[in-house]
């Protein structure tokens, strides 16, 4: 799957057995996502900045949905 968006949402799922980049979910409009990392301290955010930047082989930054399972990703160019 190819991401071309500049900044797009994700919906993540924690604790998951690996990670890996799901379908679009056209409902609500997000990517959908699986992570590793458990939601605490950071991890999960961290990890997922990591997972995208590696997949898209661009740096990334989350804008917005720090605290929540539903966030916003921008590419940094």
């Amino acid at each position: 799957m190819e991401i071309k968006e500049s900044k797009f949402k994700i919906v993540v799922k924690t604790r998951s057995n690996k990670n890996e980049l799901l379908e679009f979910d056209k409902e609500k409009q997000a990517y959908r996502v699986n992570i590793k990392s458990a939601p605490e301290n950071n991890k999960a955010n961290i990890e997922i900045i990591n997972f995208l930047s590696k997949v898209l082989k661009q740096k990334v930054r989350i804008s917005s949905g720090l605290k929540s399972k539903e966030k916003t990703i921008e590419v940094i160019r």
